[in-house]
């Protein structure tokens, strides 16, 4: 495995992590002549296809008549957030070093956190990949997550040699927390939790997970990965940014990408300890990597109420015109907490997604509990109408 100092010169000299999408400013030979290189090339290649499902949409035909691969929000960004991008062109040429300790601040002061407590990014992807290197440290180290779940950390630091150790879920597909900390022992290095869960769009009981992380940050320092919390009905209420306030060893991670819209723009952030911010910012360019018009946008939109609560009444319109497809179709489906549902397949999942992308509509496919599944994003109504068009000729 290579060295901390290697990893490190390695992120801050050749790469700019941009949620997923890797960009070197360095030659691919001089990256992959470094040591690792083999695992470097493919956490660079994972990093792309889960981060971004690119491998999905390069393979669509043109036009793609439903986007629902990437559990975007196709009701966004706000007019308030636009407008902030137009307005923010003019000073662009600055660099916006303001701006993000502004949102820093704003972010903080509603969490009722301090601002060290918080490390920006350009989306969350960039951070988890942080995370991922930096608890990769120690020779056979290993992190513990649900299985399936999304793959970003643990698949990376599994690129460093380090073990993943993958809890099954529960009969109804929610994160079995009691069995996952049973996996903690002497070589555990992250306990990495994502609430709501992505694929299966499952949310565990808040009280239960608040416990888990109060037990299980005492062993090892606990992720969890927040990117769809904004879904829930009292997104502040089911989140676990309180232990941060209590001292715990637990990390928030929160996205821009998913309610509010801004899967392209690139603005995240986690919140965790001071001591391990500093830590992880050694792994991340941080908040420099969030260009000036992302982070004006963020500003004006952060929080915005009546914007987000409008989003989420639409997407919830279009998931339940989803679940009467399917029901209608004779499909079962996990009851989801997030922009996305996952029900199993009556053929073979690759077949499936190829047929649906025939007809120009984008989907993710997944095998698990003996299942072949199929994850569908929530999109716009004339998206999901599109979908049930391709999956009547198709199931």
């Amino acid at each position: 495995m290579a060295s901390s100092m290697n990893r490190r010169n390695w992120l801050k000299s050749s790469a700019i992590l941009a949620g997923g999408l890797t960009l070197f400013s360095g030659s691919a030979n001089q990256l992959l002549a470094m040591p690792g290189k083999v695992a470097r090339k493919k956490l660079l290649e994972e990093s792309i296809n889960y981060a971004t499902d690119e491998s999905v949409l390069l393979a669509a035909p043109a036009p793609l008549k439903a986007r629902l691969s990437s559990n975007e929000n196709p009701f966004g960004p706000s007019a308030k957030a636009k407008k902030a991008i137009m307005e923010a062109l003019e000073t662009s040429y600055q660099y916006p070093s303001v701006y993000i300790r502004e949102l820093t601040n704003k972010i903080a002061e509603y969490e009722g956190v301090k601002p060290e407590n918080i490390l920006m990014g350009a989306g969350s992807s960039p951070l988890l990949l942080a995370a991922a290197m930096y608890f990769s440290e120690k020779n056979g180290s290993n992190i513990v997550s649900g299985d399936p779940t999304y793959a970003s950390l643990p698949r990376g630091a599994a690129e460093f040699n380090t073990a993943w150790t993958k809890v099954p879920l529960t009969a109804d597909y929610k994160l079995d927390l009691d069995a996952m900390e049973k996996k903690v022992d002497s070589s555990t290095s992250l306990m990495y939790i994502c609430n709501p869960n992505n694929p299966t769009g499952t949310v565990v009981d808040t009280a239960k997970l608040k416990a888990f992380c109060e037990r299980v940050s005492k062993k090892v320092p606990v992720f969890v990965d927040e990117a769809y919390i904004d879904y829930l009905p009292d997104p502040k209420a089911a989140s676990v940014m309180d232990a941060i306030n209590k001292g715990q060893n637990v990390i928030v991670a929160r996205t821009f990408s998913k309610l509010y819209g801004f899967a392209g723009l690139r603005v995240g952030y986690i919140v965790a300890q001071p001591e391990l911010v500093k830590a992880l910012s050694k792994y991340t360019a941080g908040g420099f990597s969030i260009s000036a018009t992302s982070v004006k946008a963020a500003l004006a939109a952060y929080n915005d109420q009546e914007f987000l609560q409008d989003a989420l009444k639409k997407t919830l319109a279009s998931k339940k015109f989803l679940y009467d497809v399917l029901k209608k179709e004779g499909y079962e489906y996990i009851p989801s907490s997030s922009n996305f549902v996952m029900f199993p397949l009556k053929m073979e999942g690759e077949k499936f997604t190829a047929e649906l992308m025939k007809r120009g509509v984008g989907v993710r496919n997944w095998k698990f509990d003996n299942k072949e599944w199929c994850r569908i994003s929530i999109g716009r109504m004339d998206e999901m109408q599109a979908f049930a068009d391709a999956f009547k000729q198709v199931s």
